[in-house]
């Protein structure tokens, strides 16, 4: 049986940035043959990220990435905050970013064969999860391809907006930071949706029922509350963060600038994360 270095570990461990006796196993197993060792460790770290699939991913970050006039926004999910900032999932992050850039998936599942600097995403994937120990999952992903201009926002990696707009570069970036402040659901009223404006109108319609007022001003009032709706989840309707006495369409106007669609991505919406109550847990081991 070869003889198993601390330096054959290290290289290893290095090659790989999977663990000292992960890595020493490996070898072991290869009777010290390096290249047949990260081949193990390959195949192993991929049945590690299968085992890892069934557990919740809500923490993570928005990627992205624009080239020219096309853009992407990505949302890579892990199982905690903390490696949430690890440089290797950022990257991951990033590759998928550019991934969608270039190649127009046409969902997660494309996404995952599309290759980045000579490595699918899945690969860069299973590599991190294999090296950070953390289920990891690409959640979704908007592209747009534009005769404009892009201008992306991230709030701290957990909030992401991507824009595509006409007009000033500072334009741009002030919208988008607006959005990730307002979080409005639509550029304009005629996009909202059909069922959205009709629920509310119903709410609106009852609510001025009760004052007891006439049909006519029941009606005034009704479209005065639905007014104000649209103004409220309309990125041209809200006022502009930056200057609340101008509304967004107004700046726009201004700067001769104008915005065709928006995406916002927020970490972990509408996961639903498991709560651990470790009071009970250590209560429930005393009791044992």
């Amino acid at each position: 049986m070869a003889e198993i270095t601390a330096k054959m570990v290290s290289d290893l461990r290095a090659a790989t940035g999977l663990g000292m006796m992960e890595c020493k196993k490996a070898l072991v197993e290869a009777d010290g043959d390096s290249a047949k060792a990260e081949e193990i460790l390959r195949i192993k770290s991929g049945n590690k990220a299968s085992k890892m699939a069934g557990r919740v991913a809500a923490e993570g970050i928005i990627g992205s990435f624009v080239a020219g006039g096309v853009g992407a926004l990505v949302e890579v999910n892990c199982e905690t905050d903390f490696v949430a900032k690890d440089p290797t999932f950022i990257a991951l992050a990033t590759a998928a970013a550019k991934a969608v850039v270039a190649a127009n998936p046409a969902d997660v599942e494309a996404l995952a064969a599309v290759e980045v600097d000579g490595q699918s995403v899945e690969e860069t994937r299973k590599a991190a999860i294999a090296k950070l120990g953390e289920n990891m999952t690409i959640r979704r992903f908007v592209r747009y391809e534009t005769d404009g201009a892009i201008a992306t926002y991230l709030h701290g990696a957990k909030i992401g907006v991507i824009v595509d707009y006409k007009g000033e570069e500072q334009v741009g970036k002030d919208v988008a930071m607006h959005i990730a402040a307002s979080k409005p659901i639509c550029v304009s009223k005629d996009q909202v949706p059909a069922e959205t404006l009709e629920q509310e109108r119903k709410i609106y319609t009852a609510q001025a029922a009760e004052s007891g007022k006439p049909a006519d001003i029941v009606a005034k009032m009704v479209e005065g509350r639905v007014n104000k709706f649209l103004a409220e989840v309309t990125l041209v309707g809200q006022p502009f963060v930056k200057n609340p006495d101008v509304t967004v369409e107004k700046l726009l106007a201004e700067k001769s600038a104008s915005v065709k669609a928006f995406a916002m991505f927020v970490v972990g919406e509408g996961i639903e994360k498991k709560v651990v109550d470790y009071a009970a847990e250590v209560a429930a081991a005393a009791k044992l």
